[in-house]
């Protein structure tokens, strides 16, 4: 059923079992995305234009995701530049999936306060057979590994073109993107800045928040 895909995931012909794990570096990813002939400068200039708005300024935290098992519809990846209150780049590789479900998701954000120390906020949803379902999921993210299964995959079709992710789940023309009609996904790991879906439901969901470090991952 699948194809072999390259950077950011990893598949074999073997099964998702045994499939080597896998990571996308965003630093290098977005050497591959922007031609020599574009500067960031530039880039940020048409964000402040509004033509790459982003649906809302990041916070200075990323955040971590983990599932034991993820199965989706529709799903494209391309790279982005997000921007915060200051207007300030955040690089990303963009995942897009039409209709996702999860089971055994966990989220969790690690923020340091002086004297304190660390307190952790921690999600979990989708143990014990229980199913999260999402609908236009999009992650901004800066790291991705699992195991991987794709099918009918596209790699470095032109990112303005992309069509089998959530409406809108676009990137630059002339940029890097890639594509495929489902994804399968065996202990998944992210470190995202953000994330936005048109439905998201959580059956189980369990939120604690805790003194320490508490991490999905």
């Amino acid at each position: 059923m699948g194809t072999t895909s390259p950077e950011p995931l990893g598949t074999t012909d073997s099964g998702i079992g045994d499939k080597p794990e896998s990571h996308t570096n965003l630093k290098r990813f977005v050497l591959f995305l922007v031609p020599s002939g574009v500067a960031v400068g530039a880039l940020l200039f048409g964000m402040a234009e509004g033509a790459l708005a982003a649906s809302f300024a990041v916070s200075g935290q990323s955040f971590k995701i983990s599932a034991d098992h993820l199965e989706g519809e529709g799903f494209v990846q391309y790279g982005w530049l997000n921007q915060n209150v200051r207007e300030e780049a955040v690089p990303v590789a963009v995942a897009g999936i039409r209709e996702a479900d999860l089971q055994g998701m966990c989220m969790s954000v690690l923020t340091e306060f002086p004297i304190i120390g660390a307190i952790s906020l921690n999600l979990e949803a989708g143990a014990d057979g229980e199913t999260v379902h999402a609908s236009d999921l999009v992650i901004d993210m800066e790291q991705m590994a699992g195991n991987a299964e794709f099918t009918d995959m596209e790699i470095g079709r032109d990112a303005g073109t992309l069509d089998q992710g959530p409406e809108g789940a676009q990137g630059f023309n002339d940029l890097f993107g890639m594509q495929s009609s489902t994804i399968v996904v065996d202990d998944l790991e992210q470190t995202a800045w953000a994330a936005n879906a048109g439905t998201f439901r959580l059956d189980g969901l369990r939120l604690g928040v805790e003194p320490g470090v508490d991490e999905c991952f």
